[in-house]
């Protein structure tokens, strides 16, 4: 039997720690055990059996629809064929377990080394729907999340294998982003590989 099959337990066995506006954070959703550590180490190596992309200061895998960094955009033309068999079956529990409405038909993988960060941002609104998920691996990192109109800052720890879900207010109010810096906390941070999830809208 293909092994990525048995992937994921059946939906029955799932963690129960989903918390809903996280951090009081209106329409953020927060699964802290989304992946098992078996589950994990699973998904990274099918990552890291994949050729990564040098185009960015830190590298990045695209899958689904290539998204244009620079001129923030995404349109037919960038359409790379479905989504390969392990992220399908993220994709798939994604739905399953109620976190997205509808399969992603999108994926960006980004690599951070310590000292690496994003730039605080609100992911295109008129490229993707209206919920996004991001899976952590390999290092916890603590992700910020600043309110567009109050400017409030939260910051949010991503345990290993979690899922963090973007909807609503979450989604078009709130900038999320990680901060260039080696410590969390004065935690050292370790290499993070993150999985972003989303559907195209063109």
């Amino acid at each position: 039997m293909n092994r990525q099959l048995l992937l994921f337990p059946d939906v029955a066995e799932l963690p129960k720690d989903l918390q809903r506006d996280f951090t009081g954070i209106p329409d953020l959703v927060y699964f802290e055990q989304f992946l098992d550590p078996i589950e994990q180490v699973t998904l990274l190596r099918d990552i890291d059996a994949q050729p990564w992309r040098d185009d960015l200061k830190r590298r990045v895998q695209h899958y689904g629809y290539r998204y244009d960094y620079k001129a923030r955009r995404v349109d037919p033309s960038m359409y790379l064929g479905s989504l390969p068999p392990f992220l399908q079956n993220v994709g798939t529990r994604l739905l399953t377990v109620g976190l997205m409405p509808r399969l992603p038909d999108q994926a960006i993988i980004n690599e951070y080394e310590p000292g690496q960060g994003i730039t605080p941002h609100v992911d295109c609104e008129p490229c993707f729907g209206g919920f996004i998920a991001t899976v952590s691996l390999n290092s916890v990192y603590t992700m910020d999340f600043t309110d567009t109109q109050s400017e409030e800052v939260k910051a949010v720890r991503l345990a290993l294998g979690s899922c963090l879900v973007f909807s609503g207010e979450a989604r078009y109010r709130w900038k999320h982003g990680i901060k260039a810096r080696r410590l969390d906390d004065g935690i050292h941070r370790g290499r993070r590989v993150s999985v972003t999830f989303r559907t195209v809208t063109i």
